[in-house]
């Protein structure tokens, strides 16, 4: 099974994007691990101009995205299992989570809106989830689209070649992930701290370990709260 990304869009010279560069383009021009359709919404309207949008009803500034349209577009593709994802500065948060979730399945169908957004009807109709990939408004659903197809992809086996890579990033086990440092041994006056060039394997995974802590803590208390939670419920079961 080919994990496919399928995206509605009125821009498809969107895409690839980044998804065609570095080893996810690699994984999906010559190694085949998975596979990429745009279908331009355009192309399903009725109007002689191509128009898809039309005047929100009740007034208001700006055009919506036409239902009739939008449900045309998805009618042409298929499903084959997928879930329907709307992006959405009101959908729900994108998550590391999800997005292994979504990774270990044949793909996804995404629609990416424009103006004002999509009539609810095809929204609720089609049963769409809208997502979010942040609490900022886009022009569009393409690049947030990028952002959270790009997030699957790299999870899927043999993308990033090296699974132990993924272990320690953020959001995998709750904290952020720790600071990285290489070569030159001093920059600008600051050095890579002594533990890392230690060579003790047991003192470097404490120090991540405690700068993991500690940039959660700082940067992300929702997540730092939700970590200690988990903490807690462990030991209580392990009790």
């Amino acid at each position: 099974m080919t994990f496919t990304a399928t995206v509605l869009t009125m821009f498809p010279e969107a895409f690839p994007g980044p998804l065609g560069v570095s080893l996810i383009g690699t994984a999906w021009r010559d190694q085949n691990l998975w596979s990429l359709e745009t279908v331009d919404i355009r192309a399903f309207s009725k109007d002689k101009r191509g128009f898809l949008d039309d005047t929100p009803a009740g007034g208001g500034p700006g055009q919506v995205m036409r239902a009739d349209v939008i449900a045309s577009a998805l009618d042409s593709v298929e499903a084959s299992g997928r879930p329907f994802l709307y992006m959405s500065a009101r959908g729900r948060p994108l998550t590391q989570a999800r997005v292994k979730a979504w990774s270990r399945g044949p793909g996804l169908v995404v629609l990416c809106g424009r103006f004002e957004g999509v009539d609810q009807r095809v929204i609720d109709a089609r049963r769409f989830e809208e997502v979010s990939v942040g609490d900022a408004v886009l022009a569009g659903g393409e690049a947030a689209a990028l952002v959270m197809i790009e997030a699957c992809v790299r999870l899927l086996p043999g993308v990033l070649g090296e699974a132990a890579s993924l272990s320690e990033e953020s959001f995998e086990d709750g904290l952020l992930e720790h600071p990285q440092f290489t070569r030159p041994r001093t920059f600008e006056g600051r050095d890579i701290p002594e533990v890392l060039l230690s060579g003790h394997h047991g003192e470097v995974a404490r120090w991540r370990r405690s700068q993991r802590e500690q940039t959660t803590r700082e940067r992300r208390p929702d997540l730092w709260s939700t970590h200690l939670a988990n903490q807690q419920v462990k030991s209580d079961k392990a009790q």
